[in-house]
């Protein structure tokens, strides 16, 4: 537990998956803690945050099914605007990696997208709660459990 915590506090540039998003939003329990910490730290600029538009597009999903505009708006407006936060579209080359990462692991798109984005933006670390990731060898993948 303590090397992911102190592996990120020597980082410069982080990556993050949805979840740490979701999770800072809906106050989970759990998670809670360390999502505010994370964000914080790259509000405040001591990191650099980098996400990819999935991120926004997987954060819009529900509150588009419950049809409620003003969290749409609320959570766009909040993940385009947050200060020290890169917000990086699909390109040749993402996509491209992504292709390499799925083949290779057998991973998801969004998830392989989201990964290449990590790497092409030189992230040092790819925070996520998914477990899985953690075999990825391009980059050192960190769960929200180990901070």
């Amino acid at each position: 537990m303590e090397t992911g915590i102190s592996t990120l506090q020597d980082s410069r540039i982080i990556a993050l998956d949805t979840m740490v998003f979701i999770y800072h939003l809906e106050n989970h329990p759990v998670y809670q803690r360390a999502t505010s910490k994370i964000l914080r730290s790259i509000e405040l600029g001591e990191k650099q945050g980098v996400t990819s538009t999935i991120t926004l597009l997987e954060l819009l999903v529900k509150p588009m099914q419950m049809e409620n505009q003003a969290i749409v708006e609320n959570y766009t407006f909040s993940l385009t605007t947050f200060p020290n936060l890169k917000l990086c579209e699909l390109s040749t080359e993402i996509a491209i990696n992504a292709a390499e990462l799925r083949a290779k692991y057998r991973i998801s798109t969004p998830d392989a997208i989201q990964i290449a984005t990590a790497i092409i933006e030189e992230s040092d670390h790819f925070i996520t709660n998914d477990q899985s990731l953690t075999r990825i060898d391009e980059i050192s993948i960190i769960p929200l459990d180990q901070l």
